[in-house]
């Protein structure tokens, strides 16, 4: 039983990495539309920000997190001004996929020109006295804590920002209908820039609580929980901040207990195999919504 709480607990901190990830993917597919599949790899430059800061540097692990944000801020915004504002009217999502997938190519060979290949250990958030919590047989990473509580102060902050706030309820006009909100003065290019800004923030902190959890970093690091974490977002609904929590959640306890109960070689296949079962009970995902399409 103990032993089973201690994976349940891994797995719970593991799907809150994902529904951090995930959240940065749904929101900008709600808002904008489109499926940034560069965001794995601005998990991948927030980790090297971090490790900058903090192992190179000699700097307090909390100058590395802001560091982090900032910097992926920055880049979220960047990517969005450059490579995707002007495929916004194109017509075809096929160019949106190819743009993303270059610029996926071009943040990890950037990485791999300035850090090169060779993994770097990743010094973790949380001291070295206090990386163990043990309770009589129970025994817990203490970095394990922490990502479910921040995943869980994050999305509470971010459903008060888009139900309390300006820019949050212009971000909800522009999910439900771009067109209509631009003609109420609405700015649609400000609102999916901090869509974005956002979105690469929390794809910052989830490269840094990644990286203390599991502390090997490279220029490939942010691939595979990218792409586990898009599965998440779609598990749990495309463009339900709700759907991506629950979806991230939900997929790190099962990769967890697939990996000790059945076989880590084929954890990844059962992940997959679960998603594709939830879809074709419910296509929409989890908490997803059947949409009509305007004609």
């Amino acid at each position: 039983m103990v032993s089973f709480l201690n994976y349940l607990i891994n797995g719970l901190s593991l799907g809150s990495i994902y529904a951090i990830i995930a959240i940065g993917y749904t929101m900008v597919y709600g808002i904008a539309k489109m499926l940034n599949f560069a965001h794995g790899d601005v998990i991948m430059v927030g980790a090297y920000i971090a490790f900058s800061v903090i192992t190179t540097a000699k700097l307090p692990p909390v100058l590395g997190v802001l560091a982090a944000v900032f910097g992926c801020m920055l880049i979220g915004i960047c990517v969005e001004k450059i490579a995707y504002k002007p495929l916004r009217h194109a017509g075809s999502s096929l160019a949106v996929l190819i743009t993303a997938i270059g610029v996926s190519y071009f943040l990890q060979n950037i990485a791999l020109l300035v850090f090169s290949s060779n993994p770097k250990m990743f010094t973790p958030i949380i001291p070295m006295n206090m990386m163990t919590i043990q309770l009589g047989a129970f025994r817990i990473q203490t970095i394990s804590l922490v990502s479910i509580a921040v995943s869980i102060l994050l999305v509470l902050l971010l459903v008060l920002f888009i139900n309390k706030t300006r820019p949050g309820q212009a971000m909800l006009a522009c999910s439900q209908d771009r067109g209509a909100a631009s003609l109420m003065g609405i700015s649609v290019n400000g609102t999916i820039s901090l869509t974005f800004a956002i979105g690469s923030a929390m794809a910052g902190i989830a490269g840094v609580l990644l990286c203390s959890a599991y502390p090997t970093l490279s220029p490939y690091t942010g691939a595979m929980p990218g792409i586990k974490a898009f599965v998440a977002a779609v598990f749990g609904g495309i463009g339900s901040i709700p759907g991506a929590m629950i979806g991230g959640l939900l997929l790190g306890v099962i990769e967890i207990l697939g990996k000790t109960y059945i076989s880590s070689q084929l954890s990844d296949a059962i992940v997959f195999a679960v998603l594709i079962v939830v879809l074709l009970v419910k296509p929409t995902g989890l908490m997803g919504r059947q949409v009509q399409e305007k004609v």
